[in-house]
């Protein structure tokens, strides 16, 4: 019972990984006072750049930066629609989610013709192992990113908590007007959110080609970035509660594939669908306490 558990945590950590991610960023992004429904396909292209980038050059580590790249250079697309030319932005979101997975797809029948999936990269990054034949193996023999994303969630709480840059940030997404006046370049700002954000989402992307799987497929990213902003809206913009929201989401999410291994007498229609019904239902218990920021979706144009 107990080597099921932990087994179970184990699997909960590595799910949580890309969404982990992807939450972070989105939620540095949201407190600048901009939605990034982009995220989906940010991810995905990321996750493609980050592997093909590792298959032709052969490094781990080049893969990985040509997913962060990818992300900071799409959300830099979104902040030109919806910050410099003030957009609606939902309709710039969903038209990057768009324009990524296509070209990730089209890149993809390019590169690798009909092929279901390119070929699997020669090496990608491998698990740590702190506590070797111990009890605590399964939950521990985590990869680095994962670790890395974990330490992601104190980063992102002291940078909008405790530093100059993050009170700025939050001043943009509240109250833009008062920030202009009191000095603060708020395109600038908001854009410098959607940069580093969307580096941490195409991190996440990466993760899952470089890392997880090895390789890349139509569905690797598998709707991880929806769920991304759902735990961000659950976590109430709060980065020690968006981790507790993506734990939740991957911690159902493992509990279900272990049902289905077992065999258990449910449509499998059901199982898959029960993550997903649980953050909904989640959302919609908490939805009456979050504080949105103030100036999230909309756009700022200074006067005079």
């Amino acid at each position: 019972m107990m080597d099921s558990i932990l087994v179970l945590m184990g699997a909960m950590l590595r799910i949580a990984t890309p969404i982990l991610f992807g939450a972070m960023g989105e939620t540095l992004i949201e407190r600048a006072g901009v939605l990034n429904l982009g995220i989906e396909g940010t991810m995905l292209l990321a996750a493609f750049n980050g592997f093909v980038a590792a298959q032709l050059t052969g490094s781990l580590w080049i893969g990985l930066l040509a997913g962060a790249l990818t992300g900071g250079l799409l959300c830099l697309l979104m902040g030109g629609l919806s910050v410099t030319l003030g957009l609606n932005q939902h309709v710039s979101g969903l038209g990057i989610t768009l324009l990524a997975s296509g070209i990730a797809l089209f890149a993809f029948r390019i590169l690798y013709g009909g092929a279901t999936t390119p070929p699997a990269l020669a090496d990608s990054f491998q698990p740590l192992n702190p506590f070797p034949d111990t009890i605590l193996t399964p939950v521990f023999e985590q990869h680095w990113l994962t670790y890395a994303a974990l330490v992601s969630v104190p980063l992102v709480t002291w940078l909008l908590n405790r530093t100059t840059f993050g009170l700025r940030l939050r001043a943009v997404g509240e109250n833009p007007e008062a920030a202009d006046t009191a000095g603060i370049n708020v395109y600038r700002m908001r854009y410098q959110a959607l940069i580093l954000g969307g580096a941490l989402m195409g991190i996440g992307g990466a993760f899952l080609s470089l890392a997880q799987l090895g390789a890349f497929a139509h569905g690797i990213i598998n709707g991880r970035g929806w769920v991304a902003i759902a735990v961000v809206i659950f976590g109430n913009w709060q980065p020690s509660r968006v981790l507790a929201g993506a734990l939740l989401f991957s911690g159902v999410q493992a509990l279900q594939l272990r049902l289905q291994a077992a065999g258990v007498a449910l449509p499998y229609e059901l199982l898959l669908a029960l993550p997903y019904v649980l953050v909904i239902a989640a959302i919609a218990l908490v939805g009456r306490n979050i504080s949105v920021p103030a100036a999230l979706l909309k756009p700022y144009r200074r006067e005079g």
